[in-house]
């Protein structure tokens, strides 16, 4: 369990590392409205976008009403799922052109339709359900009504923590690079993690597989 709730965070913080989520549009909007609030501003608009994402992924895997007769299998369909999503990532290279089109100034928009786009989302399902895992000897003695308040409950416990360390990571860069180094030094260190997400979604659904069907 504890291994999973830090897979939660360390995966916050590599989306918020990854430049596809946003952080680079925090650091272009605060230069151009030259305010140094405009960066928090920024930050937590594309925070907002990203949760929400994350939550209209979770939520509907939380109310699930067979989740209990079924948990191995949904578990094993989402790993499936993740590593799909992967595979599609790694053949097509391009960035989905509709993201282009958002106005800048649409940060919680783009963010919300970024993270979609990219997968961030499904990649906490297979970890979100293995933190839902229920033990057998209590499937029989647990209400279904306090299974549904747990479950969501837990959804927005997991969206939020790793929205938080994905804000986190993505504010420490977008800080160091507005107050510090600037998108001079970025243009020239520009750094691409396409290959490195599509693999992660991969590993990840390899491992969400592995835990349903191993018990974890």
């Amino acid at each position: 369990m504890a291994a999973l709730w830090w897979a939660v965070i360390f995966s916050g913080f590599y989306h918020g590392i990854n430049p596809g989520m946003g952080w680079p549009l925090a650091v272009s909007a605060a230069l151009m409205e030259r305010k140094t609030s405009a960066l928090p501003k920024a930050l937590g608009m594309l925070a907002l976008g990203h949760f929400i994402a994350m939550i209209g992924i979770l939520l509907p895997f939380s109310m699930m009403m067979f989740l209990v007769q079924y948990e191995i299998e949904i578990r094993v369909v989402a790993g499936v799922l993740v590593i799909l999503m992967g595979l599609y990532l790694l053949i097509n290279r391009r960035h989905p052109k509709f993201l282009a089109r958002v106005h800048p100034a649409r940060l919680a928009l783009w963010s919300f339709l970024a993270a979609m786009a990219h997968g961030a989302g499904l990649m906490l399902v297979p970890i979100y359900l293995g933190i839902c895992a229920i033990a057998e000897n209590d499937t029989g003695h647990l209400a279904i009504e306090q299974l549904l308040s747990n479950n969501i409950s837990t959804a927005f416990i997991v969206a939020a923590t790793h929205t938080l360390a994905m804000t986190l990571a993505g504010g420490v860069i977008a800080t160091v690079i507005y107050y510090w180094l600037g998108l001079k030094f970025l243009s020239k260190t520009w750094f691409n993690l396409d290959i490195v997400w599509a693999l992660s979604l991969v590993l990840v659904g390899a491992f969400g597989i592995y835990a349903a069907l191993n018990g974890h």
